[in-house]
Formats: C-alpha cells, structure tokens, sequence
C-alpha cells in the first residue's frame, strides 16, 4: 500500500561511457533502449517504482543539459520534480541535493534511492522487498542498501559482508571491486553480496548521517535549503556544486556508519554496466551472436554482440568473443575481453578528434 510519506529518488546524471559510441554526453545510456524492449532504461525505472510509488513523489537528480531528456521519458512528472546539477560530482552530492529538498518539503519523508539504468526481471519480488525495506526503515534510524545474491566471481561489482543469514541483516563491511581470486573467495565464504546501489532511509536518517560522516556537505546542503524551490535555487547550487567535494555515497556514508544494514534478494538484476552484461541478457543465435535478428550476415562468427543504427546491414566474419557497434558516426569493433579499453578508446578519440564523436 503506497504512503504519502515514500518517495523514489531516480539518480540520472551519468553518461554511461561504457557504452561508447552508443551512449553519447548529448544522448547517455539511461535513455538509450539498449536491451530492445521498446523502453529506454529511465522509463523501466520509473515504471518499476511507479506501482509503488506517486508519479508526483519522483524526483530525478540529473545533469541540467539532460532536464528536457528525463521530462522527455517521464512525461508525468513536473519540471519541478527535476533536480539539475551543474556538474556531476559522484553519488553522495546527489543524494545530499534530493535529502535536503526533501527535508524541506516533506521532514518526515522515507526515500528509495535507485541508479535509472538498471536491469531487473522480476520485478513482483523487487518491489516485495522495497516495500519490506521501506517498512524496516521507517521504524527505526537505519540506512538499508540492497545486496544481491552473487552468481559468479564478478570483478566489476562492489561487495558487501552481511553478519547473518538472514534475508535483513547488519552489514559487517563494504568492499570495492576485489580482483578475481577475492571475488572467488567471496563467492565461496557465502557472506558476501553484491552492492545494488539502491538506498532505502528515513530523510532525517540520511541528513543526520551527511552531519555525521559528511560535514562540509552538510554545511553547504543545509545553507542551500532556503533557495530551494525559489527563483535563486539554480544560482544557489551551481555554487554549493563547485565547493563541494566529489564522493561517492558508500565510502562517504556507508562505509562509516553503525547502522547500516543490508536486504538480501535475487531478482534478476543487473547493472547493465557493460556491453558483455549487454551480452549476457541479450538473445543470441545457435552461434551464439546477439544481434539485430534480420540484419546480421554472421560467417564462422560466434560469440559476438553486434549494434547497428537503424536498418543497417553487417556482413561479419572470422570473428569470435567481439563487440561490434556502428552508429552514424563512429564504428568500434573490439574483443570482448578488452571493453575495459573502451575509456581509453574515447580518451584518444577525444584527443585527436575533439568532442564531435564522444
């Protein structure tokens, strides 16, 4: 049953270079339908928490150059549910900058902090266990993450020790992403889940943690709160966002704080954060090729993931374990094993070409 005191706070602001050159700074992958559902990423999000939550209990935290995008995506929110940085400055700036608003409409306000660009196929038991973290803490001072269950030794998610068995536990620590042989002993110790991103507290919580663990933040956010929902309001925090400093939400929060504590799920989630994740949750062909089904010429090809712009047609072959992704303007073509280069691939294009491309 939704309460007019919850609210879902959808953090949009990345430009999900991982993704290159799919996902560009004019159009990143959180508005991008890279799965071909029909659905960007944002509106998968949006819908996810909509059944419960209000429409007019959203707020995106998102670059200013990307406002018209997410109103664009999200047509039943108002432009006032937009909070538009000016410069991006890691996760917990953007997580002060929606506390704080919401400290000032609603004191008593519970929030559900969601990065807008992640996979989540059952989405009955995702929704079962929001609400049972919503419940947990709105009756206690708790910060409550949600750990998914690993199925593999993954290198590219952060991992969290929980104290117990149980479905809710305390959190014990936090790790960064480890390297293969300590992913495969988290993996083995059973203690260890990944770290979703996703965020559940109390607004008074989360303010009271930034005073704790984050106090410049918690000065220039709290100092910001009169110009919120004013005319001064986008002067006010292009200020507050060129003095405050970048850092992520886990280690400036969570990784301090006594009172943190983990649900535990399996629902099929993914960050979606790479296109070998692209890969994994795509259909593929008896070779398995994942690509657009009609217009792929695949010979002695297998294993590959192919993107193409519209009706575009690729011949491919003597290829194995590739990423090939061709937009109107730039072609990439990769092993599979090397899109962690994809950074440095831009960092050359944008050096001898400029920013036209990236």
């Amino acid at each position: 049953m939704t309460q007019n005191n919850q609210y879902c706070i959808i953090m949009a602001g990345g430009i999900g270079a991982r993704f290159w050159p799919k996902s560009r700074q004019a159009m990143p992958k959180q508005f991008l339908d890279i799965l071909g559902t029909g659905k960007s990423f944002i509106r998968h999000t949006f819908e996810r928490f909509a059944k419960l939550i209000p429409a007019e209990h959203f707020l995106v935290v998102t670059n200013r150059r990307y406002k018209a995008l997410v109103l664009e995506h999200l047509p039943e929110l108002k432009p006032e549910q937009v909070l538009c940085e000016p410069i991006g400055r890691n996760t917990a700036p953007c997580i002060a900058y929606a506390a704080y608003s919401l400290l000032k409409i609603d004191p008593e306000a519970e929030m559900v902090v969601t990065p807008s660009d992640h996979l989540v196929l059952n989405e009955e038991e995702f929704r079962a266990i929001i609400d049972e973290g919503l419940t947990f803490a709105a009756a206690r001072d708790a910060l409550v993450t949600i750990g998914i269950r690993p199925t593999r030794p993954d290198t590219g998610y952060g991992y969290i020790q929980v104290s117990d068995n149980q479905p809710l536990s305390k959190v014990k620590c936090f790790t960064e992403k480890p390297d293969l042989e300590l992913a495969q002993t988290f993996l083995q110790c059973g203690e260890f889940v990944w770290n979703s991103g996703i965020f559940i507290w109390r607004v008074k919580s989360i303010v009271k943690a930034f005073e704790q663990y984050l106090p410049e933040h918690h000065t220039l956010f709290n100092d910001l709160m009169p110009a919120l929902g004013t005319p001064e309001e986008e002067q006010a925090v292009e200020r507050v966002f060129a003095e405050c400093r970048a850092i992520s939400i886990d280690y400036g929060v969570m990784e301090k704080a006594d009172n943190v504590y983990v649900r535990c799920g399996d629902f099929g989630w993914s960050d979606v954060g790479t296109w070998g994740s692209v890969y994994q949750h795509s259909r593929k062909d008896r070779y398995a090729n994942a690509a657009p089904s009609d217009n792929c010429f695949f010979y002695d090809t297998r294993s590959s993931i192919v993107s193409l712009p519209g009706e575009k047609i690729a011949v491919i072959s003597g290829l194995k374990e590739y990423i090939i992704v061709d937009t109107e303007d730039v072609l990439m073509i990769c092993p599979r094993s090397e899109e962690q280069r994809i950074k440095k691939f831009i960092d050359e294009v944008k050096f001898q070409k400029g920013e036209k491309h990236i």
